[in-house]
């Protein structure tokens, strides 16, 4: 990976978008020490082999134990019983993770004796399971070379984690956020010291007091264009930025963005903290960690008798912190941690602090690092426990591997874990979800992820599945790139999944898109809806139609009948207008080139000239609609002819139409382009400016006669000349796949998109940003993965310990600033109906009748079995009792049955009832929803 044309985008694609291709290049020609393969070690070799840097040493002395197994997920227990040294064991497993990076081993000694010097060929040393007075030996060491080598030192003592960092005194930081810089339009600048800046549509403009912004296409106020000035924020919508008073005045339009600027860290030696002090400190004396069961005092007692286990979701999401920390230190890409990180989990063992010693007692199993930190009867209902998870993606990966080590769902045990996923493996998966390997492209990720997660605990029991499912979790999570989230969803306590709603999408316009292009997105969107509609809609809605008729003989018939046939007139056009051969759809082709990027433009320029203005006097043209500019086709330009081939390309796949290179030396010949002819320009009456004009497919189409008898003659012409065989009345529809750059849908957008870019005067973007909005790719990394799923594996231990509600925790991070932040979990919300009777959304009533039960009966059995009458009962949108309404009241002496109407081999219906208010004149009061049997043998084969 010398230059960017190196970097594997098929592999890395999600990650790029994370990273940026420069922090990618230098992680591939930097080399990693990481010693230490405990569970904390392992887990930062997976992730930075992933993300791809160029080497890693793995450096560690013990040999496999049976402890390791519960801990180390790519420890076998061949590898115990061979008593290889854990090292060697993991070296092939991680190496196959990424065929881009060296992986290498050692097994020499390190302790205060040992020459550092072969570190200098590191820029980045990682330490794990090593005693407090050689991480600061090394860390001496590494502060002290010209440049620094950057240092992390990092442990897990059971249920207590820290990490350590050290850059060096001067390290510089090109991006400390990551976030993509916003362009936004500007409302108007104000003469005067200070000028002050007002966003256009009071868009927030997300600014800090101390940025900077760069001004450009100011109208009027030109001086500002091409500069930078510092903000100072006066409100979400405006900002100051310095002496305007000799400008001339503002006119219209302008956009301005935000200018990252570089800053630099200074980091000092590792120095000594008074948090977990006790445990160095014992370390050092015995040379060991506190025996299991060994107390101290009060709050330090969870944590002395947990330390020489092991949780293995902590060391996961602390893997994943320390593992971004590394990346940070290779490509001065996000902000590093300054400098100490603690995490501990110890509301997992709070409860569990006052078990006898035995419960924590080594056994000689692989459980035994997890049971000194929770005790065997948590085990136990672990290995006992039955989870239902959706999705074997990244998180999915990681989570089956937390599960794994935690020994979740064991057959002995009649444990189960039920997984669901009915995608197929791809190449850009690899870089994340580490259970896949190249091998298994294209197969299930289901039974995939199931196979690979017995290699790691063969005592779990998998049922695997390749369903589609709606996702209601229990314990939800998610990232997006350095972002992370998680949310537990407890039945009775907390809020329910659908409690909170992300807010909707911004749609585009579809005028916006269709002739008033402000910015490179709606570009972008504008040349992904040209491939739907071109190779994907029109292919689909033409093979509906022939599927549906018997021929093109009786379509002609009825036509000449007078008969409205939906779609016959687009459908028949493009039957006599069928392409036959290559150079035919080169040609059609270039006719697009001159319709997409000369004649709009034209068009739109004879109906709004530029001085064009509205009723209030104010130009039309004037930020954000941006005047057109059309675009001569010309041959040489690459651009023009990547679009042309392209289109070529693709029109000859949904003609079935043989495709080779040839095209492109058939296109790049002036004589062939000298031949085409390419009708005259036109201009068609005023266009319409009206910001809520609806897509075609909102409008009924009205078809004129003369409209009629073209399509009937096209018909009649294509049938006597023997044309209309089943292969002309079959097309191949394209369905956008952004990752296969040999189909050339990405070459047709990337190109059509940047033509319509220059055509409206907007900085285009490159292919890589191009692909990611127009395939709306989620950028995503590794650590990020590892890091949530051991969070929410950790919150799963309190779920199957039953624990309670203020002890569950909420969390959001971002490893690029970076925090985290762990809130508690919100209380299900209760309506009051009266003072002793109230109901969550969790809550449902339930009443059981039979046939002869009536509405009156369904109403006294709702208020003995609850303590209230109801005043209004509904099913569905069917009223069955409503007071007020006329002939409700004759309804109390009609059966359920009756009223309901319900379908054969219904058992059940749900009803929606209101009761009386305590105040008259107050509205009537909602109550649960009300489960009603038809009959209480229903129940136990109840079926909606």
């Amino acid at each position: 990976m010398a230059d960017s044309m190196d970097i594997d985008d098929s592999l890395y694609s999600r990650q790029r978008y994370v990273l940026g291709d420069s922090a990618m290049q230098q992680m591939a020609q930097s080399a990693v020490f990481l010693s230490g393969m405990g569970a904390l070690g392992v887990e930062i070799a997976k992730n930075i082999v992933l993300a791809g840097v160029k080497a890693v040493t793995l450096h560690d002395c013990k040999r496999c134990e049976v402890w390791d197994l519960g801990t180390n997920f790519f420890i076998r227990e061949e590898d115990v019983h061979s008593q290889k040294k854990r090292v060697e064991a993991v070296h092939s497993r991680v190496a196959e993770l990424n065929p881009y990076v060296q992986v290498s081993v050692s097994t020499d000694v390190l302790d205060d004796s040992t020459d550092l010097s072969f570190l200098k060929r590191y820029q980045c040393v990682v330490l794990t399971e090593t005693k407090l007075s050689l991480q600061k030996r090394i860390n001496h060491f590494c502060h002290s070379q010209q440049p620094p080598i950057k240092f992390i030192g990092c442990d897990v003592f059971g249920i207590c984690s820290r990490v350590f960092c050290d850059f060096g005194e001067a390290f510089e930081v090109s991006d400390p956020t990551g976030e993509e810089p916003k362009e936004l339009f500007i409302q108007n600048i104000s003469q005067g010291n200070p000028g002050v800046v007002m966003c256009m549509d009071s868009r927030t403009h997300g600014l800090q007091t101390g940025q900077s912004v760069c001004f450009k296409e100011i109208n009027g106020m030109t001086e500002l264009n091409g500069t930078t000035h510092q903000v100072t924020v006066l409100s979400p919508y405006s900002f100051a930025i310095g002496d305007t008073s000799s400008f001339q005045a503002f006119a219209h339009g302008g956009i301005f963005r935000l200018v990252k600027t570089p800053k630099t860290f200074n980091f000092v030696p590792l120095q000594l903290h008074t948090i977990m002090l006790a445990l160095d400190a014992f370390q050092e004396q015995h040379a060991r960690l506190p025996s299991i069961g060994c107390l101290t005092n009060s709050r330090s007692l969870c944590v002395s008798r947990c330390a020489r286990g092991c949780l293995p979701p902590l060391a996961a999401a602390v893997g994943g912190i320390a593992s971004q920390e590394v990346l940070k230190a290779l490509t001065g890409k996000f902000s590093p941690l300054q400098q100490w990180f603690y995490l501990d989990a110890i509301e997992v063992v709070q409860p569990l602090q006052y078990l006898p010693a035995e419960e924590f007692a080594p056994r000689g199993d692989r459980y035994d690092a997890l049971r000194a930190c929770i005790g065997e009867s948590m085990c136990l209902k672990l290995h006992k426990f039955r989870v239902f998870m959706v999705g074997c993606g990244a998180i999915g990966c990681e989570m089956l591997k937390n599960l794994a080590l935690l020994g979740v769902g064991l057959s002995r045990h009649s444990g189960e874990i039920c997984i669901t996923d009915p995608d197929l493996i791809e190449k850009s998966n690899l870089n994340r979800q580490f259970l896949f390997r190249p091998q298994h492209i294209q197969r299930p990720k289901s039974t995939t992820a199931a196979a690979a997660t017995l290699e790691i605990n063969p005592e779990m029991q998998i049922d695997a599945h390749l369903n589609k499912v709606r996702n209601n979790s229990l314990l939800d999570s998610g990232t997006m790139g350095t972002k992370g989230h998680t949310e537990i969803i407890v039945p009775y306590l907390t809020e329910s999944y659908n409690s909170h709603r992300d807010p909707p999408e911004e749609e585009i316009p579809f005028c916006t898109l269709k002739s008033f292009p402000a910015v490179i997105e709606h570009t972008i969107q504008w040349a992904r809806d040209k491939f739907e509609s071109a190779f994907s809609h029109k292919p689909s809605m033409y093979n509906m139609f022939w599927q549906s008729h018997s021929s093109a003989q009786d379509v002609l018939q009825r036509m000449m009948a007078g008969e409205s046939m939906e779609g016959s007139f687009q459908v028949i056009k493009l039957l006599s207008r069928r392409p036959t051969h290559l150079d035919h759809c080169l040609a059609l082709a270039r006719l697009k080139f001159d319709k997409y990027f000369k004649r709009k433009a034209l068009q739109l320029l004879h109906s709004f000239p530029l001085d064009t203005r509205l009723k209030d006097g104010s130009l039309f043209w004037q930020s954000p609609k941006r005047p057109p500019s059309p675009i001569e086709f010309d041959l040489n330009d690459p651009l023009h002819f990547s679009f042309v081939v392209s289109a070529a390309r693709l029109f000859a796949d949904i003609y079935n139409i043989p495709y080779s290179e040839e095209v492109k030396r058939i296109f790049n010949t002036s004589i062939w382009v000298s031949k085409l002819e390419v009708p005259e320009y036109r201009p068609a009456e005023k266009v319409s400016t009206d910001e809520t004009v609806k897509k075609p497919d909102q409008l009924k189409m009205t078809v004129s006669s003369e409209e009629e008898r073209e399509a009937i003659s096209q018909l009649q012409e294509a049938i006597s000349s023997n044309s209309v065989t089943p292969g002309r009345l079959c097309m191949t529809p394209l369905f956008f796949e952004k990752d296969d750059d040999t189909n050339g849908h990405m070459d047709f957008v990337a190109s059509a998109s940047a033509l319509r870019a220059q055509m409206y005067a907007i900085e285009a973007a490159d292919r890589l940003q191009t692909k990611r909005i127009a395939g709306k790719i989620i950028p995503a990394i590794a650590t990020s993965t590892a890091a949530v799923a051991g969070l929410v594996s950790m919150e799963l231990i309190k779920v199957a310990g039953d624990y309670g509600f203020e002890l569950f925790k909420n969390c959001f991070f971002n490893l690029a600033i970076p925090v985290m932040v762990l809130t508690e979990t919100a209380q299900v919300k209760r309506t009051q109906i009266r003072d002793d009777i109230s109901f969550s959304i969790w809550d449902r009533w339930t009443i059981f009748g039979h046939e002869d039960f009536t509405l009156s009966d369904f109403m006294s059995a709702v208020k003995e079995e609850y303590g209230i009458e109801p005043t209004m009962v509904v099913h569905g949108v069917k009223m069955l009792y409503v007071p007020v309404m006329p002939g409700h009241n004759k309804r109390l002496k009609l059966t359920m049955h009756k009223l309901i109407k319900p379908s054969a081999g219904r058992k059940y219906v749900d009803l929606t009832v209101s009761f009386a208010p305590e105040v008259d004149g107050d509205e009537d009061l909602p109550g649960p929803p009300v489960r009603y049997y038809f009959s209480r043998e229903s129940k136990s084969g109840e079926k909606a």
